[in-house]
């Protein structure tokens, strides 16, 4: 995809504006990204970004409970929301005669939530957020694995050491002043970006997002959230996880570099030549070879604030087995890199996802909204491709040499030893 041109403005109570045409369908997607996760809520209330998401969802000043949904659904809109370890993003596609629809929707859950927060409804969604817990996570196979290795990777009271989903006892411990303070500290127009993508007249958009959300207070400054820094592990730090499962497993997370520089770039492509799929030196090893595991993957989840993190995992009988060629693999990756080939492969797969992200209205307008949060530039999206094409096979074997070495993970095994 070419850079297309960007409209920006920042509206005088700070929300930051970013519009671009495609005039492709006539549809228009709204993304707005708040600058708040998982990382910047305080010990005791875990889970507390997660649970505002859905809390967004249960009416405003001007919006009954359960109306926000109807009207998206009677516009013809495709909807939904997410909480990661650092922002909480909200999106809408739709036919762009509705694009104004979307707009005040979103203008009136930022200005006025509070106005709709009840003891009901936080006990309604917290227990809904509870269900999510117990069938996404603590009732599926391998399901707290994630959990588990941030647990033991970051250190006791590192804002990455638990994930978003938060734990049941912080859950049950909050109250609706709680939630009335998280959305006074964390949801102001300064902590958030809106990206509108889609068949739409970058003037009159910009208007009518002055028009909606310009008379809204700026808020408070959203506080810095704690430093999240760490560099490689310097040993292996293991756990045997006592749970009934369909076939013993090995996991496996790692450090990165954080993501912002060139280096997240080579490490993250020496993670797809080593796990990356079936064409991938594990794969390969693990699998057709050696046949030690059914299967056997590697991916990399990039933070702006912190290190990324790279995950393997291989299920099979033997764990033992499985730790021995995972390290005699890394090792051998870090003294002699990739081949011109794999690197070639690796290459097109980061420009491939490049693609897959942004092909959509609705996926360029969370890209360019990401970019604008963690970075401060929505167009950095289109450098994607070229940012992964400079980098090196040297690259790859020095950052495969410092971040992905034999004794540099945290390991959690399941049906067998560590």
């Amino acid at each position: 995809m070419a850079e297309q041109p960007l409209h920006e403005h920042t509206l005088g109570n700070g929300l930051r504006v970013v519009v671009c045409e495609d005039h492709v369908v006539p549809l228009a997607a709204v993304n707005i990204w708040y600058g708040v996760g998982s990382r910047h809520e305080r010990a005791g209330r875990t889970g507390l970004a997660h649970l505002f998401e859905h809390l967004m969802f249960q009416g405003s000043a001007n919006v009954a409970e359960g109306e926000h949904a109807a009207l998206l659904e009677s516009a013809g809109a495709t909807f939904n929301a997410s909480t990661s370890f650092e922002r909480t993003n909200y999106y809408e596609t739709v036919p762009v005669s509705h694009l104004e629809l979307a707009l005040w929707l979103e203008a009136d859950r930022m200005g006025t939530l509070p106005a709709a927060l009840t003891q009901a409804n936080l006990d309604n969604q917290r227990d809904v957020v509870k269900n999510e817990r117990r069938q996404r996570y603590d009732n599926q196979p391998y399901g707290t694995a994630f959990e588990r290795l941030c647990a033991l990777t970051f250190p006791a009271g590192h804002p990455y050491a638990h994930t978003p989903i938060g734990s049941m006892e912080d859950l049950d411990a909050t109250t609706l002043e709680d939630c009335t303070d998280f959305f006074a500290t964390w949801y102001a127009p300064g902590n958030a970006v809106l990206s509108i993508v889609g068949d739409v007249d970058p003037e009159d958009t910009l208007a009518a997002v002055e028009r909606y959300f310009g008379g809204l207070p700026a808020g408070p400054q959203a506080p810095g959230a704690r430093p999240g820094d760490l560099g490689p592990l310097d040993g292996v730090r293991g756990e045997e996880v006592d749970e009934e499962v369909p076939s013993p497993a090995y996991f496996a997370m790692f450090p990165l570099p954080s993501d912002g520089g060139n280096d997240i770039e080579a490490a993250e492509l020496a993670v797809e030549i080593l796990g990356g799929g079936s064409g991938s030196r594990l794969y390969d090893r693990m699998v057709r070879r050696d046949q030690i595991a059914t299967e056997v993957w590697a991916g990399v989840t990039r933070l702006a604030g912190g290190p990324s993190l790279a995950i393997v995992d291989a299920v099979g009988p033997d764990v033992d087995k499985i730790a021995a060629v995972l390290d005699e693999e890394l090792a051998r990756f870090a003294a002699d890199g990739p081949d011109a080939d794999e690197t070639a492969r690796a290459t097109a797969q980061a420009e491939r996802g490049f693609f897959e992200q942004t092909e959509t209205v609705t996926g360029l307008a969370n890209a360019l909204s990401a970019n604008a949060t963690q970075f401060g530039d929505p167009a950095r999206v289109f450098t994607a491709p070229k940012r992964a094409a400079a980098v090196t096979a040297d690259d790859i074997t020095e950052m495969a040499g410092r971040w992905l070495a034999p004794g540099a993970r945290t390991v959690l095994t399941y049906g067998g030893a560590k």
